[in-house]
Parts: C-alpha cells; structure tokens; sequence
C-alpha cells in the first residue's frame, strides 16, 4: 500500500486567498485552519511573514 501523493504545490480546491496555507498544511499533514490562524496570528507580530506568504504564493505551483 502506498502512501498518498503530497507535492508542494498550492491548493486550489480548498484555498481562502491563494491557496498558499493550505498547500502546506497538505504538505506536513496538519490542519488547514490551524495553520491559516497561525499564519494571520503571525502577521501580528514583527517580522517577515506577510512578505514569506507573497514569495510562496508567487512560487508554489497551482496544484
């Protein structure tokens, strides 16, 4: 039996923006949703995050 096929691409069924949250959470098998509010919780505080989203949206592939 093999294990399903996870690529690093974005999500377009299940995406809220762009997809870009949900393809990772795809990726290392956690949740969509956790992963979307640690992501909005992030932006709260300083750093790059707002601009590591924009370079992962333009990168990753649609999936």
């Amino acid at each position: 039996m093999t294990a399903p096929s996870r690529r690093f691409a974005r999500d377009t069924n299940n995406k809220v923006i762009a997809g870009v949250c949900s393809g990772l959470a795809r990726q290392f098998g956690i949740s969509r949703n956790g992963l979307r509010i640690a992501a909005v919780v992030s932006c709260i505080l300083p750093g790059p995050q707002f601009i590591a989203y924009v370079v992962l949206w333009v990168v990753m592939p649609k999936g």
